[in-house]
């Protein structure tokens, strides 16, 4: 072949290669792309995982669940279920015969729960509920009965033409999502799969959750709260009722903070559960601990006290020898197990960059979870002798097709001295020049930033922006104190830890310091309010689903109980809601151009909150908009809504950063 032929071929084949193996940047529409894995359970063999994977249908603007069972073997993987109608919550008989599920499915009267033979097949309707939402349920152990959560309805016949009053007579008297509360609640009922009998278990003013059988299936230890009035408080306890129509009902738990999540030993001998650090009427600032009892609730003993680390989503081995948990600590969610017999607590895994969900008790020494990194997101894994394994591979196809952003740690120190731990994420991993900078900041504000994979941040990255998740006080992780440091004095410690953060970033060469932008959503836009009155080196700013006229939210929104507990009454504390109000009372100082968004059913944090800003900083002739997403609640689940929110922070900082 003529040398210069051959040339031309091989310079051909690398452009083709590279065509292929190329990866263009994360862009806002590819959170459409991300499928979400939900609620994995395995079957009483251990061979099969089914899970719910919802996946974006864009022609509906909504997204989609189906059901999937993975071998655990890793060698199949089978979509159970397909159409328009979703389908959630799957659930094993427990003879292995069938897998349940809910969907919506040929019902007039909301979801139902639906069976299907697990070689494949058609499913067919089991419940036919007509009055009330069908909230979950679970499996007696000899598949003969279940268990139903089923929500009070709103009108008790046929809907009216006229939709009428709302009468309000409640102390907590709204809530995100369930809107104005009245006196309706969840209940526990019975329901027979041979005779579709359907007893009632639980009832009066109170709600009823999170039930699960006794392995001898006599018994359903469930948590309620029994307080005189329940709307006052955050007490939670644990009862039982008998299994049967009209069943005598047991509280186990006494406790005045909360006690939840119970799970039986699958030898029948023992409840596992998590309690509140403090007996508080109200859990924000709490962590979790890991408890266990017997089952009529004597011998009670905290098993992970000494571990100032909160506690989830527990699980117990099948040979009710160990109890693992997830334990959230600095940037990372890792798998510990306590053990009864040397009742002593060990690391099961410990990745330096990842975090788990869902822990499912396998066999000896071996664990399910889902597990997620920040290049990512939720995948079911087996964690097999400090191993991990992949089961499922959801993500991989999308995520061949996309560049991400480059991942780290960093730590900072504040004014105060305190040591502050954050993420940063970077266009690529060699920054070689400042980059314009965003400092976006988490909610809640007892959460934490974890090395999982973030679409806000992510997009931000790739979009030209070193971006910063950092870990103020208040966030979980670093131990009590560290989360309680904020308690009744928001927006001081705070901002102290972001602007040390920054101040960080710009001396190590990573940040632009004339190029610095800020933003955040839910305690992340209060945060921002509280930040750029504070300081007025950032030149861009979003805050979303926040507030700053703090002395106006009282009954606005649905926190009252905290607010009694930690501020006291604005009528008798005016001065300490007026100091936290800083961000209005000094909107003269701020000079930030600033974005603020809200979903207009938000009863969280009321879109009056970023409304009096946004006229706050209008009147001062600084530049702003608003972005109001209609029908959202706290959180924006309209996936194009989604897409536009985030090329909305993109634009928005692009004009006032580059």
């Amino acid at each position: 072949m003529n040398k210069f032929i051959y040339i031309v071929f091989a310079v051909l084949a690398f452009k083709n290669l590279s065509a292929q193996t190329t990866k263009r940047p994360l862009k806002p529409s590819d959170i459409n792309n991300i499928p979400t894995l939900s609620d994995p359970q395995l079957s009483p063999d251990g061979k099969w995982l089914a899970y719910s994977l919802s996946e974006v249908d864009t022609a509906k603007d909504s997204r989609v669940s189906h059901l999937w069972m993975q071998s655990f073997d890793g060698k199949q993987s089978i979509q159970g279920t397909y159409g328009d109608e979703a389908a959630s919550s799957p659930k094993w008989t427990p003879d292995g015969k069938f897998l349940s599920f809910l969907s919506e499915r040929d019902s007039k009267n909301g979801g139902q729960v639906w069976l299907m033979d697990r070689r494949g097949g058609e499913g067919h309707k089991l419940t036919d509920i007509k009055k009330g939402d069908l909230e979950d349920y679970a499996w007696s152990p000899d598949s003969k009965k279940l268990v139903l959560v089923i929500k009070d309805p709103e009108n008790a016949g046929k809907e009216p033409k006229t939709i009428p009053p709302i009468k309000i007579d409640r102390y907590h008297f709204k809530q995100d999502i369930n809107g104005y509360l009245q006196h309706l609640h969840t209940h526990l009922y019975l329901y027979s799969i041979d005779t579709k009998k359907l007893d009632t278990l639980t009832t009066g003013d109170r709600d009823d959750e999170s039930p699960v059988w006794s392995p001898d299936g006599k018994a359903i230890a469930f948590v309620s709260n029994h307080t005189a009035d329940p709307d006052r408080n955050e007490n939670l306890d644990i009862f039982t009722v008998e299994a049967k129509d009209d069943g005598e009902i047991k509280q186990l738990t006494t406790f005045t903070g909360h006690d939840i999540a119970p799970l039986w030993s699958p030898d029948g001998k023992h409840i596992a559960y998590l309690r509140s650090t403090s007996d508080a009427n109200y859990y924000i600032y709490q962590h979790d601990v890991l408890c266990i009892m017997d089952v009529d609730g004597k011998n009670n003993k905290i098993l992970t006290e000494a571990l100032d680390r909160p506690v989830s989503n527990h699980a117990w081995s099948r040979d009710s020898k160990n109890i693992v948990y997830l334990v959230s600590n600095d940037r990372i969610r890792y798998v510990a197990q306590y053990n009864l017999l040397l009742r002593k607590s060990t690391t099961v895994y410990k990745g330096a960059e990842c975090s788990f969900e869902s822990l499912i008790g396998h066999s000896p020494g071996v664990w399910i979870a889902k597990m997620t990194t920040p290049y990512m997101p939720h995948e079911l894994v087996a964690i097999e002798n400090g191993k991990i394994r992949r089961l499922t591979f959801h993500q991989d196809k999308w995520l061949n097709t996309v560049k991400l952003a480059h991942v780290k740690g960093f730590q900072s120190f504040s004014s105060d001295g305190t040591l502050v731990s954050g993420i940063l994420y970077t266009p690529d991993s060699m920054v070689n020049k400042k980059l314009p900078f965003i400092l976006y900041i988490h909610g809640g504000p007892t959460d934490q930033d974890e090395f999982e994979f973030d679409m806000i941040r992510q997009t931000l990255a790739s979009a030209g922006y070193a971006v910063a998740a950092v870990n103020y006080r208040g966030s979980t992780g670093r131990g009590l104190e560290y989360t309680k440091a904020i308690y009744a004095d928001w927006g001081n410690k705070e901002v102290q830890d972001l602007l040390g953060a920054v101040d960080e970033l710009v001396k190590t060469g990573v940040a632009d310091k004339d190029h610095l932008g800020i933003g955040g959503w839910s305690y992340g836009g209060i945060l921002t309010d509280y930040t750029i009155a504070t300081d007025s080196r950032f030149k861009a700013a979003s805050s979303g689903a926040g507030s700053a006229l703090q002395l106006a939210i009282y009954g606005s929104d649905q926190w009252v109980i905290q607010y009694d507990n930690e501020l006291g009454f604005p009528w008798k504390n005016p001065e300490k809601y007026i100091k936290l109000s800083y961000p209005f009372f000094h909107a003269d100082k701020i000079k930030t151009p600033t974005q603020f968004m809200s979903g207009l059913k938000d009863f969280n944090v009321p879109t009056g909150g970023g409304e009096q800003m946004y006229q706050a900083l209008k009147s001062q002739g600084v530049p702003t908009q608003m972005v109001l997403y209609p029908g959202q609640f706290h959180g924006i689940t309209v996936p194009s809504y989604q897409v536009d929110r985030l090329q909305r922070y993109i634009e928005w900082y692009d004009k006032y950063l580059k």
